[in-house]
């Protein structure tokens, strides 16, 4: 009797045991954490939809971590080091992959993209691209009838149109107009600075700012993308912002992802990687980040992409090139919009 008494108690323990442990259980999924910036998760960003689809095929828990832009990603990533919580890290640019790289935060991506839509050859080992753009000066077709139709028009002409512009420290659309300005200037670009400063209404911290700016009606063009319009024609549906298309080409922006070494979870971030180059993932792309997927959707682009400018030459510096000569890039800039 006393072994049987016993006994019914142990199962008694062993039941309420499984009880209480169900709950803690079901909270233990694993968690990926992805580094990112801001405007990708804040409320106009496709950060909620993304992390629902790769949560509703991954059995685990997205977290996002966001930064202000890209060069505050690589930033933190420096400071945090080898104690980062970063599992992957999406938003980088092609202007900041080389100094990313060598912070030796990142291993190889393991994938094999096929069929990608962007105007270049992709073979990176280390970075995933999952959207891209070119850069373009957009502004008000009722306020603005003739736009120029090349930088060296926009920047010669005294009597050009005011312009907002992003700061090249702290913005990725400012660094890249900066390269932009090189790639057609080369070592004239310094004078062509000076020549453009008198209509720079001001330089922002970020594209946000800039772009808000240019709505209020503070200048009559903002640096932006050549996608930009198509958020107003698909969200607003206002049809009278234009980007204005130049004869020399256009800077192309590549946004990336890519996986840190240290990832607890490496199994998950590779996953993640291969989810952003999957239809769920891209489709989300042209209306949520307003940007040229990397690779095209079963369903296509959204009407709103239908006039999207195509230039006929995409601008690049290659990354090295970039984090080899940024800084004297941009102490040129700082020295000509001084005088």
């Amino acid at each position: 009797m006393t072994f049987l008494n016993s006994r019914v108690t142990r199962i008694a323990a062993a039941l309420l045991a499984l009880l209480f442990a169900t709950p803690s259980m079901a909270q233990e999924k694993p968690a990926l954490t992805v580094y990112t910036y801001s405007s990708f998760t804040g409320k106009y960003g496709p950060g909620a939809k993304v992390k629902a689809a790769f949560e509703a095929q991954c059995s685990c828990t997205l977290n996002w971590v966001a930064s202000d832009d890209a060069g505050s990603l690589v930033a933190r990533l420096k400071l945090e080091g080898e104690a980062t919580k970063a599992d992957a890290v999406l938003g980088l640019d092609m202007n900041l992959a080389a100094e990313a790289k060598a912070t030796g935060l990142f291993q190889p991506h393991g994938q094999y993209p096929a069929e990608l839509t962007l105007p270049i050859a992709w073979t990176d080992d280390t970075f995933l691209p999952f959207d891209w753009g070119h850069l373009a000066f957009v502004y008000d077709s009722t306020k603005l009838a003739a736009p120029p139709t090349s930088l060296k028009q926009l920047v010669d002409d005294p009597n050009g149109p005011k312009l907002v512009l992003q700061d090249p420290r702290t913005s990725a659309p400012g660094l890249g107009f900066l390269l932009w300005m090189r790639s057609v200037y080369g070592d004239g670009a310094d004078a062509a600075w000076t020549r453009l400063k008198p209509r720079i209404v001001t330089f922002t911290k970020g594209w946000s700012e800039a772009y808000g700016l240019f709505l209020k009606g503070e200048a009559d063009m903002v640096l932006s993308y050549a996608t930009s319009p198509a958020y107003h024609i698909g969200a607003e549906k206002k049809t009278q912002y234009k980007a204005a298309r130049f004869s020399e080409g256009h800077y192309l922006h590549v946004e990336l992802a890519g996986m840190t070494r240290t990832t607890r979870q490496p199994e998950l971030a590779k996953r993640f990687l291969a989810f952003t180059l999957s239809d769920a993932f891209q489709s989300l792309i042209p209306e949520g980040n307003w940007m040229m997927p990397a690779k095209q959707a079963a369903g296509g682009l959204p009407a709103s992409f239908a006039d999207v400018i195509k230039p006929e030459r995409s601008l690049l510096f290659t990354p090295d090139e970039v984090r080899t000569q940024r800084r004297a890039f941009i102490d040129a800039w700082l020295a000509a919009a001084s005088r």
